[in-house]
Parts: structure tokens; sequence; C-alpha cells
């Protein structure tokens, strides 16, 4: 019997589409740097019949019966996630990022209180305070900014902090290369007397094994997603520290009562056995000797693109990330680039780059990572090889422009898309990522 036997049976239509998923991620590079693979065994327990079971509440407090062995599984993963972060309190249920950082700020903030935190084209998230997300709209938000060198502007934060007085700092990005200077940060917080987040969701493994400066000592809470660089199933965790602790000793019971009843009804267990795992693996000394790669493989990646003539912000990368910018080729160009490597089986993400001169829909960046490629056992030698594949496509389609006219962008996009199918550069280096990628097998011995 297959692993999806029933699936196949019960709805071929949803199985044949399961199936085509499974051939594209073994066939493929996967660079989109918020994505990972997980291990069998996470795998098996996000499909589990922890699935079924209702389980409002906290362990040893829950609203339904029957939860003792949900509670063993949910207190695991507490203790687990407490244990690698060095924390005293974690909080295991959110069921991803964007609420486990709206339950931070409904925690300590009011509406209409004052928030900071990195603005969205120079690498931050969306629940940073961005003015389309519900964050920047129920709170004042004062974004800071990079430098020309791409580095988060330090004394321009102290300066609006000092200015605007927020309630809570952000420190965390979507799309920033170099480590976060958490010390300056906290300096600054405790300064004006906010408090101060760490949205650590791209580094979290990355922190866990040591290679990345952990928050910890400097920050009053630290959120994070655990299906990046921490391998795990899509969840989050909401932490706080000593510090947050020191400065409201009921913070973590806010952020318990924000989650579940505020926001959330009863948690995903299938997710919570899944965290548990993936927390368990990332404090095996293999997982470090990973992230260890990961960053080897980041650093090789960009030596091999800058040798290329491909600009980078920053130039160049301190953790798992790189962001091409595609500006010496002209604005706008990231779409172009996103599609012709997604026909050449190389899986990336169009992104806006540091004063970006287009739009997000059509930006002038392209974001990729080697998280994914590292799970799968590439090295150095492999950066160097995709370094050359992801060179030849940029440069293949870095004259395309697209229409002044927005309405004529569509058809014009759809044309561009079918033009590819037939583009013979393209062909060479989807042969070469197939190649590639057959010495390297993803989930050996799964059949759908």
């Amino acid at each position: 019997m297959s692993d999806m036997e029933h699936v196949r049976n019960e709805d071929p239509e949803v199985f044949k589409a399961m199936e085509a998923e499974l051939t594209r991620q073994r066939d493929g590079l996967e660079m989109i740097p918020s994505e990972n693979f997980t291990s069998m065994a996470v795998l098996e327990a996000s499909g589990s019949v922890l699935t079924n079971k209702y389980s409002e509440g906290y362990p040893k407090k829950r609203y339904y019966g029957g939860n003792e062995f949900i509670d063993e599984i949910e207190t695991l993963a507490i203790e687990r996630a407490k244990k690698l972060f060095k924390v005293p309190y974690a909080n295991v249920q959110p069921y991803s990022g964007s609420p486990a950082n709206m339950a931070v700020y409904l925690a300590v903030c009011k509406p209409g209180d004052t928030i900071m935190g990195l603005n969205l084209s120079d690498g931050g998230h969306l629940t940073h305070g961005w003015k389309t997300s519900e964050t920047g709209q129920l709170f004042k938000s004062v974004p800071y900014h990079v430098d020309k060198q791409g580095l988060i502007d330090v004394e321009e934060v102290r300066k609006l902090a000092m200015e605007n007085k927020p309630k809570l700092i952000w420190i965390g990005a979507t799309a920033y290369t170099m480590s976060l200077p958490f010390a300056e940060f906290a300096k600054i917080a405790d300064e004006v007397g906010a408090y101060l987040a760490a949205d650590i969701s791209h580094i979290a493994g990355l922190v866990a094994a040591g290679v990345h400066e952990s928050p910890v000592n400097h920050v009053h809470i630290v959120t994070s997603t655990t299906h990046k660089t921490l391998r795990g199933p899509r969840g989050a965790i909401i932490m706080v520290t000593d510090k947050g602790i020191a400065k409201d000793p009921l913070l973590a019971e806010k952020i318990d009562k924000t989650i579940f009843p505020g926001l959330q009804g009863g948690p995903h267990d299938h997710t919570t056995a899944g965290i548990a795992i993936a927390l368990l693996e990332a404090s095996k000394p293999e997982f470090k000797e990973y992230c260890t790669q990961i960053v080897k493989n980041s650093k090789a990646l960009a030596q091999a693109l800058s040798a290329e003539g491909i600009k980078l912000v920053s130039n160049g990368t301190e953790n798992h990330m790189l962001l091409i910018d595609l500006t010496p080729f002209g604005k706008g160009k990231g779409v172009f680039v996103q599609e012709a490597l997604d026909a050449a089986g190389i899986t990336t993400n169009k992104n806006t780059i540091p004063n970006e001169p287009s739009s997000p829909f059509y930006p002038s960046g392209i974001r990729l990572g080697t998280p994914a490629l590292t799970t799968r056992g590439m090295k150095e030698e492999e950066m160097k090889a995709i370094a050359k594949m992801l060179s030849t496509v940029i440069k293949e389609v870095k004259d395309r422009e697209l229409p002044e006219d927005k309405e004529e962008r569509t058809a014009y996009l759809a044309k561009f898309r079918q033009e590819l199918l037939s583009n013979k550069k393209v062909e060479e280096i989807r042969k070469e990522v197939r190649a590639m990628c057959a010495k390297f097998p993803l989930y050996e011995g799964m059949e759908l």
C-alpha cells in the first residue's frame, strides 16, 4: 500500500494534485528562504489521528474531556521550546506567525498605541506595522529603514524611538540578509520604556543551533514560525524571556489569554505534535551541523552570484537568505525572473528591495535561500553550479519590459509564460536542475 492509498481511492482529483506536488518538490530546486522540507516523523505527526481532537485551553486546564494524551504532547513541546531557546515560558498554540504577532500586540498594547517595525520594502514583515496589515491600522505605526548599505539604520531607530516613544518595537525581518542587532535595539527600547519583541521566524533554526546570536538576553518577547529554518510543521511559538517577566510578571499570563480565548479556539494538536518532534530534532548535534551548512551554502551562493555579475543587497549574506537586486537591468524585473526560474525548475519569489523603484506587485528583486537545498544534502559545489543556472536565466530575460499601460500587463505576462515553454536556454537549465535533484533524492521510499 502507498502512503496515500486512501486518498487515491477516495478522491482521485486531490490525489493527482498531491502526487504532482511531490514530483515538483523532488524535481526542482526549492529556494524560497521561508520554505523547507520536514522530516518524515514531522510529516507523519502532522497527518495523524491527533487532528480529530478538540483541546481548547491549556494542559491540565481544558474545556473538553479526553485530553490526557494531548496534554502530554503539548507539555513536551512547551518544555522542549523552553530548553532549546533558554526561556522560562513558551506558548506553542498559535496557528501561524501572523496570529502569534497579533497576540503580542494585544497583550502589551491598546489600539492607537505607537509601534515600530522595519519598513516592508526594506525587508520587514506585514505584521510589523505595514499599512495594509491590521497591525498598521489598529496601531500608530512608525517604520524604520535600512541605510545605503542595506543595513538596519540603528541611528534612525534611536531617533524615531526618542521622538515617538513607542509602546512596542519589533526587531525581525522577512527579507534581511545580515545579522540582527539585538543588543543595540535593547538599549533603545530600555531607554524609551518600550517592549522589545524579536520575530525570529526566519532564523529560529540558526538561533537554536547557535549559528546566529540569540535575542533572548536582550528582548522581552520572542515569536517564531516553526516551518522555516526550524524545519517543523506550519505553526508558531511565542516565548517570554526572563527580561520580559522582570518588566511585567503577568506578561506570560497575558499572552496565554490573548491566544486563547482571545484570538483562537482549539489548537491544532497534530501540528503541536509536529512542533514537539521538530524541537527534539533541533536539539541534536546533527542539527547544528545542518544549520552551519545552511550559512556556508548561503555565503558560497552569494560569492558565486557576485562572480557572475549579479548584484546583491548588502553585497552578500550572514544568514540563510540572499536578496538579488535586479535594478542594473531596470526596474520591476522580479516578475520576469521569478517566472523564468519557475519554468527552469527553480522556485524563488519576487521581492521588493530597499528604495524599491517599482511596486510590490512588480518589484525589482528576487529573494532566495538555502535551507531546503541544504536539507537535501547539497553543499558549496552545488551552490556554485546553481549560481551559474540563476545567472543564465536572469540574463536570458533581463531585457523584458513591463508595458506602461497596466491593463496590458496581464496579457503580456501570459504571453511571456507561454514563450518560456519553448525557450531553449531555460529548457537546458531545467535539464540541469533535474539532473542535480536526482543526485539528492527527496523523501526516498515515499510512494503516493
